[in-house]
């Protein structure tokens, strides 16, 4: 996911993204956990993806 894609998006849209991206994370640490994930680069890739969303959530709520 890039940055600018999140433009595009209403704050209840990053809300939403931001939630099924931290299920998401919690299903793959559960996996790597077990021994079950075989791309370990995924965890890091969708901790970077909450990190641009809930950067988004901060710019929308500041500017108003």
């Amino acid at each position: 996911m890039k940055y600018n894609e999140l433009n595009k998006k209403s704050e209840k849209e990053l809300k939403e993204q931001s939630q099924e991206l931290r299920k998401e994370l919690f299903q793959l640490k559960l996996k790597a956990k077990t021994a079950q994930l075989d791309d370990k680069s995924k965890v890091r890739a969708v901790r970077r993806d909450i990190a641009r969303v809930e950067t988004k959530l901060t710019e929308l709520s500041q500017n108003g």
